[in-house]
């Protein structure tokens, strides 16, 4: 079947398909990422997004039981420059293109990857429609004037809860360890698995959840996960986390974090390509430690909008500059942009999780003296 890749500025890459016969209108970014583009796809972060791998074999070690991130796809289509169809490993229950097809997600292969890379690096990510169907250049443009606002895919169907969900390390057994409230952007699971590894209750609040509600469950602490999404338009959780700083011990994640650095007083922007793979080298301030990221952002924190705000940078971008993590001068609240549980990619810095665990217990014993996340 016939792959077709067609961007706004009428660019189009023909290539052949694969998954599902099927059209859909998103965003295009690159990711790095040498694997795991089976966590990548079933990330809700991924909403909306079209997704072209720089790396030029995709579906070599097949599809698992075990390393959705999420119930299912969440990404709009996948490009890559090879696709394997006979995967080869021991845990694989199907190749990518048979598990795409149930998802009814397109793929196009057989096309030049590097040269998209370069267009989006030059001229920033855009919007486009993939499809293994067949479409016309008029009908694909009218496919990316309806694409929905970002903000929308946080509201959409299986990112947000739309109850309140409990919990912890031992399933059915909510109370034993520390309580965490959190803010449901579009939670994964590996960032669920690192707190409930750690011994925590979570207690997790869909995106539009008030500062009352989340202080009336009497939580040790707040969780700001990653999502997908402007978060300039998170009006809800902006005003949420605004309302429970200085109350609560709070972390953010990718998301996560944008949201605290705009609940703050300080602004974001949008990146011109973004930052999405699994090694991307990040600078702690604090220590001076440099260590390899997982990413999956588009925005990025203004340092300057920070001035008067209480928040200091706690960690850059080692090819850009760009702020990777922000803490509160005095108060136990610190964010990151990057995923420290990896999944996939590096889990160099999955310790943070651990080290944000002890600020809450100290807090909640009246104990802690300040100073940002330490290993």
């Amino acid at each position: 079947m016939e792959g077709t890749l067609i961007l706004e500025d009428g660019q189009v890459y023909r290539g052949k398909g694969f998954g599902a016969a099927a059209t859909n209108a998103g965003e295009l970014i690159f990711s790095t990422s040498m694997c795991g583009y089976q966590e990548t796809l079933t990330d809700p972060a991924c909403k909306g997004l079209i997704i072209n791998m720089t790396y030029p074999l995709t579906g070599n070690y097949g599809i698992s039981e075990t390393d959705n991130e999420s119930g299912g796809i969440h990404a709009f289509g996948l490009v890559t420059r090879d696709i394997s169809f006979r995967p080869s490993n021991r845990m694989s229950v199907m190749s990518i293109s048979e598990w795409m097809g149930i998802h009814g997600m397109p793929g196009v292969y057989n096309v030049d990857t590097r040269a998209i890379t370069k267009k989006i690096r030059s001229e920033g990510t855009m919007k486009c429609v993939i499809s293994t169907e067949g479409i016309s250049k008029d009908t694909a443009f009218e496919m990316i004037k309806g694409i929905p606002a970002a903000a929308g895919y946080m509201k959409s169907a299986g990112v947000s809860l739309r109850m309140l969900r409990a919990g912890s390390a031992a399933e059915g057994a909510p109370g034993r360890g520390l309580k965490i409230a959190v803010i449901d952007f579009g939670i994964k699971k590996s960032l669920v698995e690192a707190f409930t590894g750690l011994g925590c209750d979570l207690v997790l609040c869909p995106y539009d959840t008030t500062g009352d509600e989340i202080l009336a469950m009497n939580p040790d602490g707040l969780f700001l996960p990653s999502g997908p999404g402007d978060p300039n338009e998170a009006d809800h959780a902006i005003k949420t986390v605004a309302a429970l700083a200085g109350k609560l011990p709070i972390l953010g994640v990718d998301l996560g974090h944008l949201i605290l650095a705009l609940a703050m007083g300080g602004s974001v922007y949008k990146l011109k390509a973004g930052h999405h793979g699994a090694n991307h080298g990040v600078t702690d301030l604090d220590t001076g430690k440099s260590t390899v990221a997982s990413q999956g952002h588009t925005f990025a924190v203004d340092a300057e909008s920070l001035k008067g705000s209480g928040m200091a940078v706690s960690h850059i971008n080692l090819n850009d500059g760009t702020v990777e993590g922000i803490r509160h001068e005095k108060l136990p609240v610190f964010s990151v942009a990057f995923h420290p549980e990896g999944a996939p990619g590096s889990n160099d810095t999955k310790w943070m999780f651990g080290s944000f665990v002890r600020v809450v217990k100290e807090n909640r014993a009246g104990e802690w003296k300040g100073g940002g996340l330490d290993a």
